[in-house]
């Protein structure tokens, strides 16, 4: 007779750690039933976490042809799921978090005249900075999933130049455009707010004009970035953007075309200051800011909004997850450290 073995959790983010999990199961077991927390519940522990479907569709983009064909998914509507009352189980896989639930879950079974499960205890993977990895880690956007740093300070030791690829792959908007006449910049902000009315983490606004027409219709972002210039050109403006609305003022250097650590360690202290004290901050860049939002999306945390303008359009934005991050990394990795 085939051996059964059970495993439940969010599974949000598939990372190594789950990874291992399931390795560990299919060890142990011949039919391994993942039971995947429901949207309901999981979204009661936070709101930002995928959707069921999207879940199990990434776990099973990471499963090898063989461990497909040894898994079954489920919907996990509760704390113990079919588990307290399934005849046919006889293991069950936990961390130590939660080894109390599978006791429990042994507990009530023998209540309801059942042999209890085999409880099998996963040691948690370790990310590179000897931490566990986690899926609300990956979600504050300390690591990616393989249990990394998404950029390292020695990443940015130096200054990064665009190269004509990473200009190439700039050249287009990277988010969903809302337009807007380009006298009156309230209406395509009003109608991004609107597509963003269901997001609760920062939003970063962009350029000096952004930044003002958010203040404009009484919604400064969460962190904003500003060069006292509008499509390269000195704007007055920018006077107009109140900064005592922030509760910290940043300066930094970034020349034209180039990031600079003096920018990486501003937006860095900016997504560290909302989401470790959840304070706002205004970066004030004595150069140029364009460039700004591949670090900000590497560093923000996953559903996060950045606006940016589009001139004569509207503006533009997007929401940080892992595909934003990636491609950011990527264009970082393209930039050159040295201009020459």
């Amino acid at each position: 007779m085939s051996s059964i073995g059970l495993v439940g959790g969010t599974f949000e983010f598939f990372h190594i750690g789950h990874q291992k999990l399931i390795d560990s199961c299919l060890s142990n077991c011949d039919i391994l039933e993942i039971w995947v927390l429901s949207d309901k519940i999981a979204r009661q522990k936070d709101s930002r976490i995928s959707s069921w479907k999207e879940r199990c569709e990434l776990i099973k983009q990471e499963l090898s042809h063989e461990q497909y064909s040894r898994i079954t998914f489920h919907e996990l509507l509760d704390d113990f799921g079919i588990a307290i009352s399934h005849e046919k189980a006889d293991k069950i896989f936990c961390t130590t978090e939660t080894l109390s639930t599978c006791q429990l879950i042994n507990k009530k079974r023998i209540e309801n005249g059942l042999i209890p499960l085999s409880i099998i205890i996963v040691q948690h993977a370790l990310s590179e900075d000897g931490e566990i990895i986690s899926s609300s880690r990956i979600r504050n956007g300390e690591i990616n999933r393989d249990g990394k740093a998404w950029i390292r300070f020695e990443d940015v030791n130096s200054n990064l130049y665009l190269t004509k690829e990473v200009e190439s792959m700039l050249k287009d908007p990277f988010g969903k455009l809302f337009t807007g006449p380009e006298e009156n910049h309230s209406i395509a902000i009003t109608n991004a707010l609107n597509f963003l009315e269901d997001f609760h983490l920062p939003i970063i606004g962009v350029g000096d004009v952004t930044v003002r027409a958010l203040q404009n219709v009484d919604s400064p972002p969460s962190i904003g970035v500003i060069d006292e210039k509008t499509k390269r050109v000195k704007w007055d403006g920018y006077r107009e953007i109140n900064q005592s609305l922030y509760d910290t003022v940043i300066q930094c250097e970034n020349p034209p075309g180039v990031l600079t650590r003096s920018l990486f360690e501003s937006c860095k202290q900016a997504i560290f200051n909302w989401t470790e004290k959840n304070e706002t901050t205004l970066i004030l860049v004595n150069g140029e800011e364009d460039l700004a939002p591949l670090f900000l999306h590497i560093l923000a945390p996953m559903k996060s909004a950045i606006i940016y303008g589009q001139p004569t359009k509207g503006v533009v934005v997007r929401i940080t997850g892992l595909d934003s991050k990636m491609r950011c990394q990527k264009i970082l990795s393209l930039c050159e450290k040295n201009s020459n």
